[in-house]
Order: structure tokens, then C-alpha cells, then sequence
């Protein structure tokens, strides 16, 4: 295939991607849109308001950070893992795998679909977020970077799930019981200089709290972590589940009856 048709095989998949959560809007935009305005209210207004600064900001803008970051990452991989397997479950993959159309091309086409709504839900909450604080940007290139990066990471990781899901309860398994816990563990609601010194070496083991924390430097310029080191590691599981997924794609386990 030559440079435009693999451009217009990669857009197709991914318009494809963008239609189908556009089409279903209230059921892929309203309601994290909804369920992080009860956030503002509660964590921020409510509790915040006796919780008082942390980190030299008050409560409501240290947090807000914390909850766009959360809404992209739980939306990118729930729009991946969802559209593959009921890709693979309609067998309509193996139209796609028997084309000529590269693997790459597949893959990209899946992990964009994923940022695109990722990204959008992030959007909208951050939004959301302007009726209730002020935000200014510190950083925006770090910012910007941070929260495209994580989209595609978490993207790629509801791509490798879905691979190996043989039902739609398992495609669920993976963020009930491994990505909300990290997710709330990550450094959303408070900073790890809070916590005791064993359990801030514990909280350094959770990699979203790099992702969190780095956007919340790009944002109000303050960071648990090192940014650097942050961005390197997201770059490094890029690269490594990038090159699982077309392996698994190349193969067809899990694909391939």
C-alpha cells in the first residue's frame, strides 16, 4: 500500500472510532461530564472547604488536575477495550486482518479513536471545572504532552485487554479492580508529602500518580515527582505495549479462532 491509502485506511478506522462515540453521546460524554461535577461539588466546595490549602493552593484547584487526568484516562481505555472487542466479537476484525491494510495501521487507528474521546471528556471537564475555580496554565507544552501521552498509554492498554477479553464481563475487570484503585491511589484527592515515608515509597510504585502529578505541574506548576523521569517512564510503556499489541495482532492470539 502506498503512503495515501495507508492514510486513508488509518482515518477511516478512525472516523469509524469517533462516530461511534459521538452516536452514543449519552452514554460515552454525559456521564463522566456528570459524575466529575458531583466531584467539584462534594470533594471540592464541601470538603474542600474545611480541608483548607494543600500544596499552597486551596482544595478545589489542587484536585481539579487530578479528576480531568482521571476522566481521560478511564475514557480512553473504556473506548478501546469496548470498540475492539465488540469488533472481535462481531468478527469483524478478521476483515481487517486479512486486508492488506498493516497491523500498525489497525492499531493506531484503535489507540487514536481512544484519545479522541479521551481527550474530548477531558475537555469537557476541564471546562466544567471553570465554574467552579480559575485555572492558569503554568506550562502548557508539559500539559499538553502529559494528557496526549497518557491517552495513548491508557488506550493501548484497553486495545491489550480487549485482545485477551472472551466476554464482556472481562473486559470490565481490569478498570474495576486495577484502575480505579490505582486511579484513586494516584495522587488525585491529596499529595503523597502527607503520607508517612514508607508509604510515599509504596505511592511511588503507582504509576498513574506520575501521569497525575505531571499534569498538575503543567497546570499549577507543582509536582510530587520528577517530571523528567515521569515523562520517560510513560514514553518507555508506550514503546512496550505498542510493540505487545501488534505482536498480538500479528499472531492473532485471541483474535484467531
Amino acid at each position: 500500500m502506498n503512503t495515501q491509502d495507508l492514510f486513508v485506511a488509518f482515518w477511516t478506522i478512525v472516523r469509524r472510532e469517533i462516530r461511534r462515540f459521538m452516536r452514543i453521546w449519552a452514554q460515552t460524554l454525559l456521564p463522566p461530564a456528570i459524575t466529575m461535577t458531583l466531584y467539584f461539588i462534594i470533594f471540592g466546595n464541601l470538603i474542600g472547604s474545611r480541608i483548607g490549602e494543600m500544596g499552597g493552593f486551596n482544595y478545589m484547584e489542587y484536585i481539579v488536575p487530578g479528576l480531568i487526568m482521571m476522566s481521560v484516562i478511564t475514557n480512553s481505555y473504556s473506548n478501546v477495550v469496548s470498540s475492539f472487542y465488540s469488533t472481535k466479537f462481531q468478527r469483524n476484525i478478521e476483515e481487517l486482518l486479512v486486508s492488506p491494510v498493516p497491523n500498525w495501521v489497525i492499531l493506531s487507528g484503535f489507540v487514536l479513536g481512544g484519545v479522541a474521546r479521551g481527550l474530548g471528556v477531558g475537555l469537557i471537564v476541564t471546562m466544567l471545572s471553570l465554574f467552579f475555580t480559575e485555572l492558569q496554565v503554568q506550562n502548557l507544552w508539559v500539559t499538553i504532552a502529559i494528557v496526549f501521552l497518557t491517552s495513548v498509554l491508557f488506550s493501548l492498554g484497553g486495545f491489550i485487554n480487549a485482545v485477551f477479553a472472551n466476554s464482556f464481563d472481562d473486559i470490565s475487570i481490569i478498570p474495576t479492580f486495577v484502575l480505579t484503585p490505582l486511579t484513586y491511589l494516584g495522587g488525585v484527592f491529596y499529595s503523597i508529602q502527607l503520607l508517612p515515608e514508607f508509604w510515599q515509597g509504596v505511592s511511588q510504585l503507582n504509576p498513574i500518580l506520575y501521569m497525575v502529578n505531571t499534569f498538575r505541574y503543567g497546570i499549577l506548576g507543582v509536582s510530587d515527582i520528577h517530571v523528567g523521569f515521569a515523562f520517560s517512564m510513560i514514553l518507555i510503556c508506550i514503546a512496550g505495549l505498542f510493540s505487545y499489541a501488534l505482536y498480538l495482532l500479528k499472531h492473532g492470539k485471541g483474535i484467531r479462532s
